[in-house]
């Protein structure tokens, strides 16, 4: 079973099975990454923007900072602001909107970007998703305090060789002795043309990925965060009906789980309200977040919605079952 992260906000990550399976586990030597080249970081539109959450239950807002008069509640939820200015303590929101700043804490969207696929790989890649020491063998403990096993977060890597523990679980072969496990990493794979022309994107909901074709060629791939359970993200083939480049997201009012973000941008609407967009309020991509839409780092998709132009489609499936 994939792993997932419950939390739907995770601001800082704390801490997918293959196709292949080896009859011999033996690690390969093989050092060499796939082809692949990073984009750049570019926040396009939100480029300078600083990003608050709203912390607290029933934080005031008021139409003028110290003395001015009650205007609304925020509810306590997920709700995240940018500010337009600032007077002493006080934080302007929106256009004569203030807060007190003791009710508001600064995040940072992620850096993490996705990778321009220069030519078809020959075996699967992908990402780890947590920094640790890698194993020596298949399902063995992690070798904690050698450097030569250590793996980053967000690292990208080949996956040689996928082998199954005792448990079950897969363990990937990343090259120079070291197994990791599938809950570890998110992988990127083709996937078949379910009859779809031009540019189109393939979220896999196992995997957390996402790789982008110009037809059967394979673009671009990067990491994604769906809907969590009760949420998901539904599975088909849908058209992208709608794109904002900077817009406000909101829903759940006055229930569980309610959220309101601000400047949410390179929106790419295709199943209703669901849409693939930029990220700043959670850096846990390769784990499901989301309340249904696909989230992505921002850099990535201001890197797709340029790429998409003005149609194309999404393909949503699993790789494998939960």
């Amino acid at each position: 079973m994939k792993r997932f992260i419950s939390s739907v906000l995770l601001f800082v990550l704390l801490t997918a099975a293959g196709s292949v399976l080896a009859e011999n586990p033996t690690s390969s030597s093989h050092q060499d990454g796939p082809p692949v080249q990073q984009i750049e970081v570019n926040f396009g539109v939100v480029g300078g923007y600083r990003y608050l959450r709203v912390t607290g239950q029933n934080v005031p807002v008021y139409d003028a900072p110290r003395r001015g008069n009650l205007l609304y509640r925020f509810k306590g939820g997920y709700d995240f602001v940018t500010p337009r200015g600032e007077s002493g303590d006080w934080v302007e929101i929106n256009p004569g909107e203030w807060v007190h700043k003791d009710n508001l804490v600064e995040i940072y969207p992620s850096y993490f970007r996705g990778v321009v696929i220069l030519a078809e790989p020959a075996i699967p890649f992908g990402w780890i998703l947590v920094t640790h020491y890698a194993s020596s063998t298949p399902g063995g403990e992690e070798m904690k305090g050698d450097p030569a096993f250590r793996v980053e977060r967000y690292q990208v890597t080949n996956f040689y060789t996928a082998v199954p523990d005792a448990n079950g679980l897969v363990w990937y072969d990343v090259g120079g002795g070291k197994w990791v496990r599938q809950t570890y990493v998110g992988k990127v794979q083709r996937v078949g043309n379910p009859g779809i022309g031009g540019r189109w994107v393939a979220v896999d909901l196992y995997e957390q990925t996402l790789v982008a074709y110009e037809g059967d060629a394979m673009v671009f791939a990067t990491l994604v965060a769906s809907g969590l359970p009760g949420n998901d993200t539904r599975p088909g083939v849908f058209d992208i009906w709608a794109k904002t480049a900077n817009g406000a997201m909101s829903g759940l009012e006055g229930g569980y789980g309610n959220y309101r973000l601000e400047n949410v941008p390179y929106a790419m609407y295709f199943d209703g309200d669901i849409s693939l967009h930029g990220t700043y309020w959670h850096n846990g991509f390769g784990y499901r977040q989301s309340r249904g839409c696909v989230n992505l780092t921002i850099s990535d998709a201001r890197w797709l919605f340029d790429w998409l132009g003005d149609s194309g489609k999404v393909y949503v499936y699993y790789s494998q079952s939960y």
